[in-house]
Formats: structure tokens, sequence, C-alpha cells
């Protein structure tokens, strides 16, 4: 009897127990909904990416400190992380911030984890590298949503509290304790400093979600995982940045239609624009923030002098960019001229500078690849003027030879193309693509941008000039309308003048317009091309115009 009596106390015990467990796990919160449906990288693929991502520590020389870079695909997309799909995590670009030579930066972050998987499956062996002296930033939770127990499993418990949720994965039947995304930031950080090194706490980057309140505002995550990791970082009294808030006011000033190609096929993962501007922002934080001694491994800040260097107290700039027939040796009265180095001569340069930003040889695409237009862009002020002109330099071959053509058109569409000189991937956009992007960096800064159709070749067909009104000269014009640009119709403009002195004289007359082949201009071309573009101003009644003389 005694021992039935036993069983029996042990036996009610067990249930209280498990009555207590059932009620207490009933008072966990329920898991954050996967509101983006976006499908990343799964953990399907752990030796693909182990073997992908450096070993910890690698990169490390000499003595000299590493930065680990812990997070999701917002960081670094893609199991192998190098853009073969169009998206690009910041943490591919970060280490150009720093002096290398001083700190390298390793980017450990993996698509599709989260503050608990990656804890669990991944930091084991990212621990093992990092020493004293390292810096370690970490920033999860984008995927700290869905179920607890099934699917993808990477749920953490919302919150910095001390809950914990005991789970069998449905799929394998694994036992796994989860527990509040506070926590696995807090274990984050113990074992950081456990090793010497020095933990930084970021928010999220943000996303291409706007506040339904106000249409101009970007949707931050103040009120869930960077508040979350705010409040963690102070106990912990290790430093927070938070990303979001500096790319989120960026993307602000920038504006819903250009902050769309900051993204790539959905709303959270990042275009190599988009990653690039969080990189930058990156570095900002880290900067800014008071007595961080990892600022001091940053390079220091490059400013352009250059560009702009020309401008006059109260006087507008004129920027004119381009290719070859803007810009060429400019310096030979018997050499290539190109019509920018000219076109000062028609205007009054006590009240406007003229400046000519263009490079010959370069494609729309190439120039702003090259970082030559982000030059122009960082120098634009308000009641600034931009000449733009491209179209010689854009057909051909995208990935091969001399890599500089677009697609054709003026749409929406774009490719990934693997780079053959580089073995890089890039995405490509349409040649109209790369022309609005101009236009409206331009307007955003206040500036006033008008596009050109690019100079007419002397070349011709059955007595009749090329024109390029079915290609390069149509897609221009399009491009315009659709961003409300001014448009001058250069091509047509001086191909008119052209075509009135004759196919009838072989060439003599207009072969003088051109020096060493058809495309070219000699001086008096580019004379003429820039009168042309004189009248085209006056005709679409652009404010440049004022300007003239």
């Amino acid at each position: 009897m005694k021992k039935h009596g036993l069983y029996a106390c042990l036996c009610l015990l067990m249930a209280a127990s498990f009555s207590l467990g059932a009620h207490a796990q009933n008072k966990i919160a329920s898991p954050m909904e996967d509101v983006n449906h976006v499908i990343d990288n799964t953990l399907d693929s752990l030796n693909k990416a182990r073997s992908a991502r450096p070993v910890p520590g690698s990169s490390r020389k000499g003595d000299n400190p590493v930065l680990f870079l812990i997070g999701n695909s917002t960081m670094r997309t893609g199991t192998l992380g190098n853009g073969n799909n169009g998206q690009w995590g910041w943490g591919y670009f970060e280490h150009e911030y720093f002096d290398e030579n001083r700190i390298t930066v390793e980017n450990h972050a993996l698509g599709g984890t989260s503050s608990r998987t990656f804890y669990n499956r991944l930091w084991p062996d990212v621990l093992k590298g990092i020493r004293k002296g390292d810096w370690v930033i970490i920033e999860l939770g984008h995927n700290d949503n869905g179920p607890y127990d099934s699917g993808r499993a990477r749920a953490s418990i919302p919150g910095i509290g001390k809950d914990s949720l005991n789970v069998t994965i449905k799929e394998t039947g694994e036992k796994e304790t989860v527990y509040t995304y506070g926590e696995y930031m807090r274990r984050f950080i113990n074992d950081v400093k456990r090793k010497g090194a020095h933990p930084i706490l970021f928010s999220l980057t943000p996303r291409n979600a706007w506040d339904d309140a106000d249409s101009t505002v970007i949707t931050r995550v103040n009120q869930t995982f960077g508040l979350w990791a705010k409040q963690v970082a102070k106990k912990a009294k290790v430093p927070f940045i938070d990303l979001n808030d500096i790319s989120a006011r960026k993307f602000e000033k920038f504006g819903k239609e250009k902050v769309k190609y900051m993204f790539y096929l959905d709303r959270i993962h990042t275009s190599a624009f988009g990653a690039r501007v969080n990189a930058e922002s990156a570095a900002e934080g880290i900067r800014n923030y008071k007595g961080l001694a990892l600022a001091r491994y940053l390079k220091p800040l490059e400013k352009d002098t250059v560009t702009g260097a020309t401008r006059k107290e109260g006087c507008p700039v004129l920027f004119t960019v381009g290719d070859s027939t803007v810009r060429n040796n400019d310096n030979d009265e018997n050499g290539m001229w190109g019509w920018g180095s000219v076109i000062r001569e028609l205007f009054d340069t006590d009240r406007i500078v003229v400046e000519n930003a263009a490079m010959a040889g370069r494609s729309a695409r190439t120039y702003l690849d090259e970082g030559r237009w982000d030059k122009v862009y960082n120098a634009l002020q308000p009641g600034d003027f931009v000449l733009i002109q491209f179209g010689h330099n854009d057909a051909g071959e995208i990935n091969t030879g001399k890599a500089r053509a677009e697609l054709p058109g003026a749409g929406s569409e774009s490719k990934v193309f693997k780079m053959e000189k580089t073995g890089q991937y890039q995405v490509v956009y349409t040649f109209g693509w790369y022309l609005r992007k101009f236009i409206m960096d331009a307007k955003e800064k206040g500036a006033i941008p008008i596009v050109l159709s690019h100079t007419p070749r002397n070349k011709w067909d059955n007595g009749e000039i090329e024109r390029n009104t079915n290609s390069f000269g149509k897609w221009t014009r399009e491009a315009a309308e659709a961003t409300g640009a001014y448009f001058i119709d250069l091509n047509k403009i001086s191909g008119d003048k052209l075509q009135k002195m004759g196919y009838e004289n072989g060439l003599r007359q207009v072969g003088e317009y051109f020096n060493h082949d058809h495309t070219h201009t000699s001086l008096k071309g580019a004379h003429m091309n820039a009168q042309s573009i004189a009248e085209g101003l006056k005709a679409v009644n652009c404010p440049l115009k004022e300007f003239l003389k």
C-alpha cells in the first residue's frame, strides 16, 4: 500500500508539474507573423554555406584585430553571397570603409537565419575564430518569426525577457529550448565578452515599406527588434547603432521612386545600390558613436575636391555629362573635340559656371559604375543644371569585351550577368533606366536635368544621314517623358544641318565637322553641336536658356 501510495503521489506531482509547465508554456507569447512572405536561403545547405563563408579568423594579418559581421540575408544575401541573384548584402561592401592593413572584415552572415538559428548552428564555429581585441557586429531579427516548432522553425520569443519554451520540431523530432530575442542577444554579447572581444548591436536594415499615415516616411522597427536590441545593449553596456534609422533617413530623402532600385526582387533584399547605402550607414554609425574605438580603424573620409571646384559664389554650375562627343582631347585645333568643352562660349560666364564632367569611351552604365556620376551627384546644388548625353557607346557586348552596353529600351527590365573580366555578377538595366536614374538624382538635389539624343554620325544611307530616332534617341525621349525632364533632340537638330549640306558634295563639306572617324567631331563640329543645344534650350523653353549670351 505504501508503494502504491508513493506511486500515486508521484503521479500527482508529475501531473501537477506537467500542468504548471503547460500553463507556463501557454503564457509564452505567440511567435511574430512572417508578414513579408519572402523566401530566402534556408539552412538546408549548411555545408555549402560553410564552404562559401570564410574560415573564422582566417583573414587576420599578424596580430591585427578582425571585425566579424553576424547577420542574415540583408548582410549576406544567398548562400554564396556573390550577387548571382541580383541581391547583395551590405556586409559584402563594408570592408571598403576600413583600413585593411590594420583590421580585416569577415562577413559570416547567412541568409535565412534568425537570432535563434544563427546562435545554435553557426555561432559555435564563428566563436572559435574570435580573439581578444576583435570586434563583432550583430544584426539579426528579420527572420525571427513564423512557427516555433515546424517549417524553418526559426522564431524567437518576442521581447527581451527570460521566458523559454521547450519544443519538439515536428519534421525531425529534435527537441529544443527556444528563448526570447533579447536572450539570444545577451548570449551573443556574453560569449564575445568572454573572449575579450567587443560586441556591437545593430538594428535591422530598413525595408521598402512606407508609413500608411505619411507616405514620405519609411516604416521603422523601433517598437520591436530595434527597441529590443537597444534595450539589451544599454543594460549590457555595449554600443548600439540604429542602422535602421540612419539608412531610412537617406531613403526618405531619396523618395519612393529612387528607393525602388535600392531593392531587388522584393522589398527586403537590397540591390548593390541599397547594399552600398547600408554599408555607408554602418560606417557612419561607427564613426559618429562617441568614444567607439572601432572608429579608429575606419579609412579617412575622402572628399572629391575636383568636381564642382569651379563653382563661383552666387552662380549655378552647368555640368556636362557624357562620352567622347562631349569631352575629347580638346587641346589641339586640328584634333578631336567634344561640345562640352566649347559650349561655355555660348553662356554668360559671369552668371553661370560650365564644368565638363564627361569622359571618353563611357556608356551610361560604365559612367555610373566607375563612380563618375556619383561625383557629379555629390557636387550638385539647388539651381544647378546637368546636360546628359549618352548612346554612342551603349550598344555591343554587355558582359564580354568592353562590357559597357545596357539592355535595349527604356523600360524597367533588368538581368543578372556574370562579367567575363572580373567573374563578378552584376545587374544590368535598360539604357533608359540609367538615364532615369541620372534625372531623378539630379532632381533630388534640386538641379535641373536636360537629356539629349546623341550627336549624329557621318554615316549615310541612300543620301540620308543616319538617325537614332528608333533606338537611343527614342529611348532618351521616353526616359525624359517618364520623369518630366527636358529633352533636346540634338541628333535631329545637328543632323538636319548636316543633311542640308548634302550628300551630293561627296561629304567634303560635311567631313569638316568630323575628325579621325565618322563619330568624333572636329572643333568645327563641336561648335555646331553646342549651337544646336543652345537652339534646343530655347525651343523647349528650358530655364538654362536665360544664361545664354
